[in-house]
């Protein structure tokens, strides 16, 4: 197997204290990220889903190195760590990597794909199915969700990033800048070059430039041209019991979840949505109990915390494992609220697809 790998090294003129206080600077800057180093003499080492990191501390500079067998994940991985390293040295540090390095027109975990059909599953959620090549890459039930580039309107020729010397992405021109929104990759079929994308459609009020997704999706057409890039994270670990709960921008992560759990999976599924016309028909082991939660006739403003709050979870809590994605101050409660119970972090998976605006203005980061 091929293993691909890129080296840095950061002089001792350029620290802010010795190499020694700079990697365990670093050290600590990971561990939010879920990164564990183990340290031997002058070298502290961590493996993540990305690659390996090592830290090698010298008399004259902190030397970095990454390391990965896939090239796109080289490439993601690097970029992470100059975000680190510029956090230690300032904005303005250059950052060269050698290596495996390269500086081409697009990434290599970056897709061109194209609208082939766009068909209405709910009147709030709309499918569109791409066609593109070589997909085996994001045909994973480990990695859910993409980044999807979506050139601005009326561009037919679109500029994508590409990857630049310090492994941080080149920015193509404002006026030829791609939004970029996560989604979840809902199917794909990479023999057939084919995957299809849900989008959730915002309210009237909120059909503006400042929602990108419900854009695109509002005016796609076949043979219209988008990027993509992944695949990345935020699926379930194994578990004999399972808390599924989110709000519309989460379903088709959810049903996907449901459709890849193993037959003799127990929990339940809680899903917000606005009303039954929301409702979709979903393929979950019998052991899964679905409730749809309506935001219309429910009286709160916020029925899927109420709900997840009502929950008599089970007394094994190392045997449960909960994935939550919903509105940022929602997430929040139910953060809160799981911990409470005894839900270890290496347990749960809680992410914040969106975020309320005060009225008259857009949602932001809104993905599905």
């Amino acid at each position: 197997m091929t293993r691909f790998l890129c080296d840095t090294a950061i002089p001792q003129d350029l620290l802010p204290d010795t190499p020694a206080a700079a990697a365990d600077w670093l050290v600590a800057a990971s561990e939010p990220y879920g990164l564990t180093f183990t340290r031997d003499g002058d070298r502290r080492t961590t493996d993540g889903p990305f690659g390996r990191l090592t830290l090698t501390v010298g008399t004259d500079a902190l030397r970095l190195r990454t390391e990965s067998d896939n090239r796109g994940l080289l490439e993601r991985f690097r970029g992470s760590v100059t975000e680190q390293l510029l956090g230690l040295l300032g904005e303005d540090a250059a950052i060269v990597w050698t290596g495996d390095v390269e500086t081409g027109a697009l990434f290599a975990d970056f897709r061109e794909i194209r609208v082939a059909a766009v068909r209405d599953l709910t009147p709030r959620l709309r499918r569109i199915t791409f066609r593109g090549r070589d997909l085996g890459r994001f045909a994973t039930s480990d990695n859910l969700h993409v980044r999807l580039y979506l050139p601005p309107p009326g561009l037919e020729a679109p500029s994508w990033p590409r990857p630049g010397p310090d492994g941080r992405p080149v920015l193509p021109d404002p006026e030829r800048r791609p939004a970029v929104r996560y989604y979840t990759l809902r199917r794909v079929d990479a023999d057939a070059g084919e995957l299809d994308i849900d989008v959730v459609l915002h309210g009237d009020d909120d059909h503006s430039g400042e929602a990108p997704g419900a854009d695109f999706a509002r005016r796609a057409r076949p043979g219209d041209l988008c990027g993509m890039s992944g695949p990345y994270g935020l699926g379930v670990s194994p578990a004999s019991w399972y808390l599924l709960a989110g709000d519309e921008t989460a379903l088709p992560a959810i049903a996907r979840i449901l459709e890849e759990l193993p037959d003799d999976a127990g929990g339940t599924a809680l899903i917000e949505v606005e009303d039954a016309a929301d409702e979709l028909p979903l393929r979950a082991p019998a052991g899964i109990a679905v409730r749809w939660l309506h935001r219309r006739s429910a009286g709160t403003a916020s029925p899927l915390v109420e709900a997840v709050r009502a929950l008599t979870l089970p007394a094994d809590r190392a045997g449960l494992f909960a994935w939550v994605a919903c509105e940022f101050d929602d997430l929040a409660r139910l953060r809160e609220h799981l911990r409470g119970c005894g839900i270890d972090r290496d347990r749960m998976l809680a992410v914040a697809y969106w975020r309320r605006t005060p009225p008259g203005a857009s949602a932001k980061g809104i993905s599905a």
